[in-house]
């Protein structure tokens, strides 16, 4: 075998530990605060522990996993007290790429966001988290190709990746049925695109997602303060 094809063997392998151990963090498969332990993963993938520390390296350098003093690796824990800028940046983001697809869509870009909208109300019908996880930000990853600005298209679906973790705990907090209310303003949403009505687009971008923040913190935020007859 030439080094050419042998570094393409390599690279490849190292893409394939990245992806998969990617999606297992950030769908809370790996839990935060877990180990990773490259002789175990190497046994699991079957390679040799070169491709697996690449994979680790760039997932370290995404902020997935770090090192301890005593060079064992774990996964991430969820930065609970610093998410306020992640927030502010993902509605600044819907509010963005939303007015952008009312000004700049295409006709052809329409139905795959019909095609996507069915795809999350049959999710969130069948409860599958992961799957309305997952089909929500192809969703909004559309409508920001449909606004043409890749820039911001790389951006919103950078921070809806960050955002996974937390959108798996909040969903997992719902003991019955998941909130319709988002497939309704998914609707609403298409709508506005299609009539490239800007600024509807804009203000229900913004209501959006700082519904989905709002719901988000308030779970996360302690409901069990002291109170005592003083």
């Amino acid at each position: 075998m030439s080094d050419t094809l042998s570094e393409r063997k390599r690279g490849s392998g190292a893409r394939v530990v990245y992806d998969l151990l990617r999606d297992e963090i950030l769908d809370l498969k790996l839990a935060p605060g877990g180990p990773i332990d490259e002789v175990q993963l190497a046994e699991r993938f079957g390679m040799s522990r070169t491709p697996i520390r690449e994979a680790l390296v760039r997932l370290s350098g995404e902020g997935l996993i770090e090192t301890l003093p005593n060079r064992s690796t774990m996964v991430s824990a969820i930065d609970f007290l610093n998410l306020g800028p992640l927030f502010d940046a993902l509605v600044l983001m819907y509010r963005v790429t939303t007015r952008l697809a009312a000004q700049n869509h295409r006709a052809e870009d329409l139905p795959a966001l019909h095609r996507l909208h069915a795809e999350y109300a049959a999710t969130v019908a069948a409860r599958d988290t992961s799957a309305m996880i997952a089909t929500n930000a192809a969703f909004h990853a559309a409508i920001a190709e449909a606004g043409r600005n890749p820039y911001f298209t790389g951006l919103f679906s950078r921070l809806l990746d960050e955002s996974r973790r937390m959108l798996h705990l909040y969903y997992r907090s719902y003991e019955e049925q998941f909130p319709q209310r988002f497939v309704d303003e998914h609707a609403a949403i298409i709508a506005a695109i299609e009539a490239r009505d800007l600024d509807a687009a804009d203000r229900l971008g913004k209501t959006h997602a700082e519904a989905i923040v709002a719901q988000v913190q308030a779970l996360f935020s302690r409901n069990d303060r002291l109170d005592i007859p003083l």
